[in-house]
């Protein structure tokens, strides 16, 4: 309309207000574009507030714009102190919720309006609570997972966003770096107009825990020791095992790959002689399949031990069992909001049959195929073939892998597939014989499972079952 207002010619000569507040409530803008508008020959007229051209009139207006802006900023600041102290009563003041949570209606009333309240929605916390479970322990077949790999679990798995669209890397790193799931819901952090953080003491937090914060804490101290400011991208995902690792002990800088015969032969060595010769450190070159080999040798004496071995076993056994009841809980609740959805549905319908309720209603409409959506959503969810779930509780989304070389197939299936997931992961390392070094340690752990006796009892992952 300015814009329109200020061309030449002008397309019309008076814009119209109920009155001037409603043009601006700020003096001064008020007053910089009521001249504009005069020397382009258009007039601002109020329905309620007549004035005229004359100096008086022209002073009044100005008084009045200087209450209305204050008028406007003592308004804003009772409406923030009021929604402050809802906010602080544990009420939410709208907008749309983290998913994992849902707006409910409060047994308290203001006036004629309804308080509502934040609620954990059981079927997208389970979402949530997955996002921080693959960050922190992976999905059984790895260690674990980035932000780009758990998108890309969650796609495959067939789970979706709460609007039903599919996951990227912002909506999964917001889910993990969002305080409001260990309860601590921040309202009033920031000025509206120029985005900056507010004092602490303004900050009003409020509590609906879904993560606890010992895991919260564990996934942000992973995510920061991933995070490109601060490690390359290729010590996290090179091909070298030793990247960000391994450093010469002479001058302390780090170990890096050097190649020779055109990539025949590999090689450690220091960075600071690769660049500066001999002047700036005599250095030392180490090929990688040794210093490779003697890494693995040393994390085998280290971690195969029997006591070691029961306490990684059970614990990956225990980690199972707990992801197949969560999973039939969250099957459980999904059919049971399904059908709960379609109850109400029918009894949509059979209002609509008796005459209580008119279909040409456009909020009957809406809430119909709200119903609908939800329904059909949680039967998708509960009964899509995209996730398979094998006897001990493992949830597979990928084709089986081939199996390690090792005994074949006996009665102890799922201490063998325990052993597997937990010596099986694989390295990026480019040397061979390394990569049958680790590849050695699940045909050992698992003659060990065969052949320890003690502690039977305590031992149900290393049991066969009868």
């Amino acid at each position: 309309m300015i814009d329109a207002a200020t061309t030449k010619p002008p397309t019309f000569d008076v814009i119209l207000v109920h009155s001037f507040s409603r043009f601006f409530r700020d003096q001064f803008q008020l007053e910089f574009y009521v001249r504009r508008l005069a020397k382009n020959g258009v007039r601002l007229v109020s329905i309620i507030q007549e004035l005229g051209d004359d100096p008086m009139s022209n002073m009044i207006r100005r008084i009045m714009a200087l209450f209305d802006e204050y008028q406007s900023k003592e308004n804003a600041k009772h409406t923030l102190r009021a929604m402050k102290e809802n906010a602080r009563q544990g009420f939410w003041n709208g907008s749309l919720p983290p998913i994992g949570y849902r707006i409910v209606e409060a047994a308290e009333q203001h006036g004629h309006r309804t308080k509502k309240t934040l609620e954990i929605d059981p079927i997208q916390a389970e979402t949530v609570k997955l996002i921080f479970r693959l960050a922190r322990e992976g999905d059984g077949t790895s260690g674990p997972m980035g932000v780009k790999s758990i998108a890309k679990h969650l796609n495959t798995a067939g789970i979706r966003t709460r609007d039903g669209g599919r996951w990227g890397l912002g909506g999964v790193h917001k889910v993990l770096t969002r305080a409001t799931y260990v309860g601590r819901h921040r309202f009033n952090t920031k000025f509206w107009k120029t985005r900056e953080r507010k004092p602490e003491a303004e900050v009003v937090e409020m509590a609906v825990l879904i993560i606890e914060a010992a895991e919260f804490e564990a996934v942000q101290s992973l995510l920061k020791s991933r995070s490109p400011a601060l490690t390359a991208p290729r010590v996290v995902s090179g091909p070298t095992l030793l990247t960000g690792i391994c450093f010469c002990a002479t001058c302390g800088k780090a170990m890096t790959l050097r190649t020779g015969k055109g990539g025949r032969y590999r090689y450690y060595t220091c960075s600071t002689k690769a660049r500066q010769g001999e002047t700036g450190c005599v250095g030392r070159t180490v090929p990688m399949e040794k210093l490779d080999m003697f890494v693995a040798d040393h994390i085998e004496r280290r971690l195969l031990q029997p006591a070691r071995l029961e306490e990684i076993l059970s614990s990956v056994l225990n980690r199972r069992e707990e992801r197949a009841e969560r999973r039939t809980a969250h099957i459980s609740a999904l059919r049971n909001r399904a059908a709960e959805a379609d109850g109400k549905l029918k009894r949509l319908y059979d209002a609509i049959e008796n005459g209580v309720a008119d279909l040409a209603d456009p909020m009957l409409k809406d809430r119909i195929a709200e119903l609908k959506a939800t329904r059909d959503q949680a039967r998708a969810d509960a009964g899509g073939p995209k996730v398979r779930w094998s006897g001990s509780g493992r949830r597979s989304h990928r084709p089986r892998s081939k199996r390690l070389p090792g005994p074949p197939a006996g009665a102890c299936g799922r201490s063998r597939a325990a052993i597997a997931a937990t010596t099986s992961t694989p390295l990026p390392s480019a040397s061979k014989s390394t990569r049958r070094k680790f590849a050695s340690w699940a045909r050992k752990a698992y003659c060990f499972a065969r052949s320890s006796p003690s502690q039977a009892q305590k031992r149900r992952v290393l049991a066969c079952p009868s």
